[in-house]
Order: C-alpha cells, then sequence, then structure tokens
C-alpha cells in the first residue's frame, strides 16, 4: 500500500508556521507523505489565524480551497481561528476534525479517526488555568537558524485583541528542556538560534523557583558554540533590570529588539490596555541604546484604533520618529468579536485607517534607509541563510541586527557566519561582497601591491 499524502498549508505569525512544522514531522512520524499544497492529498491540514477579520477570511478560503481539491480527504483545521469559532469551521462543508490551540499532538490520530468512521471530530477545548506547556516535536525549518518555542499563552487581554481568548493563559517551557534543546541545536550545526512565544516576556511567571526571561538568557548564553541568541519579541513592560543588564551584557544576544509599540498616543495606549506612556517607550529605547548604541530598534504599531484622530495619529507619527526605528509593521485596526474594542464607538473609516497606514509606511521606509545607511562602508558578519530567488549566484542572510544583505559568492554558505562589506542599499536590500573579495580587488587593484 502507498503512504497516505497529507497537504498542510499556515497562515499568520511565525509561531503558526514552525507550529505547522511540528505538526508536519508528526505525520511524517506517522508514515505520512508530505506533499505541497493544495495537491490531491488524502489529508488537509489548515493552520489557521484569527488575528484580524481578514485572517478569518483568508483561513475560510484555505478551508474551502482544500475541500475542492479533493472532496473524498479528510479535513482537519487547527490553529486560532479554529480554537475561538469551532462552531463557523464545522459548519464549512467537507471539514472533519477541528483542533484548536491545545491537543495538537493527538492530531494524527484524530484524523485516523475520522479517515476510518467518516464523522466530524470537533476537539476543541477551552483553555484552563495551570494547563501545561504543549511540548510539539521540534523541527529545523532551515539550515541557517532555529526558532524555539519557549512559551505560549497571554494573559494581557488588550482590548482590541483575541489572542488571549485563542492561546490561552500563559505557559512556559521548563528551563531544562529549553537549554537541552539549544544544547542539541547547537551540536547539530546551527549558529543561530531564535527565541519565540505569544508573550515571550513574560516568560516563567506561571513556573515555581524565580526564574525568568533575564534568568533563562543567562543560562542559554553559557552554551559552548552558540553564536546567536535572538529574541523575536519583548513587550514594553517587560524590561526588568535584570533583564536590561542581561542584554546589554552578552554579546551572543543578537542588538536586535523588537518591542511593540502599538500607538504613540497616550489617550490610545489607554483604550488599548497597554499600561504605558509614549514617553516611557522612548525612554525605554534611550536607556537600551545607550547600552547597545548600534542596535536595531523594530516595533508594531496599529492605526485606526477607535477614536484614533489625526493628532493621535501625528503622536504616533512622532514617537516613531524620535525613536529612529530600523523597521515596523504597520496594522490598520480590524475589530474583533468579542474583544471590548469591537464595542467602542468612533469606529474609524476604512479609507482614513488605509492613509493612515500609507503615511507611517513610507515614514518607516524612510527610517529603514536611514539605519541601514549608517552600516555601509563596514564589515559585518552574515548569517547566509538561502539563494536569492532570480539572482543566480548570489546569496542572502541577516546581520545581527537584523540587517538583510545580498551579495555575490560561489560554494554551498548557507548556514555560515561570514564577513561581508556593506557597499550600497538597492531595490530594498543592503549589496555587499564578501570581505576577502573585497581585499582581493584591492591587493590586485592598480597600486594595490608595493
Amino acid at each position: 500500500m502507498p503512504s497516505p499524502r497529507v497537504a498542510l498549508v499556515s497562515l499568520g505569525c511565525k509561531v503558526n508556521q514552525n507550529e505547522l512544522e511540528a505538526i508536519k514531522h508528526l505525520f511524517q512520524a506517522a508514515g505520512y507523505e508530505i506533499v505541497p499544497f493544495p495537491e490531491k492529498a488524502d489529508v488537509y491540514v489548515v493552520h489557521t489565524c484569527t488575528v484580524t477579520h481578514i485572517s478569518d477570511r483568508k483561513s475560510r478560503q484555505l478551508i474551502r480551497r482544500a475541500v475542492r481539491a479533493n472532496p473524498e480527504a479528510v479535513v482537519a483545521v487547527t490553529g486560532c481561528y479554529a480554537q475561538v469559532a469551532p462552531g463557523e469551521v464545522l459548519a464549512i462543508p467537507g471539514v472533519d476534525v477541528v483542533v484548536g490551540t491545545r491537543e495538537r499532538q493527538r492530531l494524527v490520530e484524530m484524523v485516523e479517526k475520522a479517515r476510518e468512521k467518516g464523522t466530524p471530530v470537533n476537539a476543541v477545548r477551552a483553555h484552563e488555568p495551570g494547563e501545561a506547556f504543549e511540548e510539539l516535536p521540534l523541527v529545523e525549518v532551515s539550515r541557517a537558524r532555529a526558532f524555539l518555542k519557549i512559551q505560549e499563552g497571554c494573559e494581557e487581554f488588550c482590548t482590541y485583541c483575541i489572542v488571549p481568548y485563542a492561546r490561552g493563559p500563559l505557559r512556559s517551557r521548563a528551563p531544562e528542556a529549553i537549554l537541552a534543546e539549544v544544547q542539541r541545536l547547537v551540536a547539530a550545526g546551527y549558529l543561530e538560534i531564535v527565541l519565540t512565544g505569544v508573550h515571550t516576556g513574560a516568560y516563567g511567571r506561571d513556573l515555581a523557583g524565580g526564574i525568568d526571561l533575564a534568568g533563562l538568557l543567562k543560562k542559554l548564553v553559557r552554551v559552548p558554540g552558540l553564536e546567536r541568541l535572538r529574541i523575536s519579541s519583548i513587550d514594553p513592560l517587560d524590561f526588568t533590570p535584570a533583564l536590561k543588564a542581561v542584554l546589554a551584557g552578552e554579546e551572543v544576544i543578537c542588538p536586535h529588539y523588537h518591542i511593540p509599540l502599538q500607538s504613540g498616543d497616550d489617550t490610545i495606549l489607554q483604550k488599548m490596555g497597554r499600561r504605558y506612556t509614549g514617553r516611557y517607550y522612548l525612554e525605554l529605547i534611550a536607556s537600551l541604546r545607550s547600552k547597545r548604541p548600534r542596535a536595531a530598534f523594530t516595533s508594531d504599531v496599529m492605526v485606526g484604533f477607535p477614536g484614533e484622530t489625526e493628532d493621535q495619529f501625528q503622536n504616533t507619527m512622532a514617537v516613531v520618529k524620535e525613536a529612529a526605528l530600523a523597521a515596523i509593521h504597520v496594522f490598520p485596526y480590524s475589530p474583533r468579536r468579542g474583544t471590548p474594542a469591537a464595542a467602542m464607538p468612533d469606529q474609524v473609516a476604512p479609507d482614513v485607517k488605509k492613509d493612515r497606514e500609507r503615511r507611517l509606511l513610507q515614514l518607516g521606509r524612510r527610517l529603514a534607509r536611514q539605519y541601514a545607511r549608517e552600516f555601509l562602508n563596514e564589515t559585518l558578519t552574515v548569517l547566509v541563510e538561502r539563494p536569492l530567488p532570480g539572482q543566480p549566484g548570489v546569496f542572502e542572510g541577516h546581520t545581527g541586527n537584523y540587517l538583510t544583505v545580498a551579495f555575490p559568492a560561489t560554494g554551498d554558505l548557507i548556514g555560515r557566519l561570514v564577513p561581508v562589506r556593506l557597499q550600497e542599499l538597492r531595490g530594498g536590500l543592503i549589496w555587499g561582497k564578501l570581505e576577502k573579495d573585497v581585499k582581493e580587488e584591492q591587493e590586485n587593484s592598480p597600486g594595490g601591491r608595493n
């Protein structure tokens, strides 16, 4: 008998993408052949997102696409949209299994049951206080860097956000398990590890023994052979003195801090349930920058929150500019059913949100170029990640401060750290040359030899 075939697809954040890789591994271990979505398969897995109403719509579209690809197949739906709206998912004709953001390690078992009995399975269960961190197999998704999930859930309940309802309460992975995983990854040849989570800065609050993110980092930076440790995101209020000290004092930790701002206006921040001010954010950036002056600071910013005026939007623009952020992700506010902000008055018109998104992105591009220019004509170490698509003989990678660099080279460099001379900004990338090639050119140029 040929192996059953499974096609998987995911929407949303890096956490979702990495979880899908783990789910893929579960099916491989059970003897399934992985095929690209939406090729004909016996099973389809759609890992959904619900962060915006557009995410919901795209999730439904992918589910229907899976059903159309093979009406006889088992269609399993997982992730955040499945967790908060299992009824809506099951109402889509052709859906056989619904699993939210719990018990995904049993997904293969549930799929097998659905294939055998032909009856839909709704395995979504509400999250409960005190539930354990769900251990899913860690799968390296590239040869260059590994993503390691250290924490799940969020208890902040910002007024616009559906994530706490979808992901449940804080659950931190045991530090011993994280340390062992990092040691295994380094032994396997990985030079950079990215720590991810839903609320990464809250790591350890649910664990006994007083461990927190700062304490975890102190353990991890001592792993022999680990060249780079990157943290995906830290909220402004999670920067304790101990965390600031370890970030400033450990060269292994990448000088790149992603700190969500959301808004630079104090009134809007208060309405969002974000317990800091624009001035606090700027002082935090200044404090961190004083210890690592050339670090990259990146952020998430929302425009068009209910009641946001033009003056309040300008306050956000001013904070982003003063913070000199190296990159920003801009999100137009999207009402999520069941969140307090969805019921707030003075919802901002879509065309106004779109215009503010455009202007903020324009500022973000200008600031990104400004930051990148500071490093031109310097040699920085680049982690080589992949060949640049459509450019034979050109590789792409990131510096420690997360500048995207392209450079010509030969040989198999993926997964290696190489010194690159940064030379010019072009097409949204920094272009450079391997330092050894630059030196060879200088030696071979007229007057380059003694």
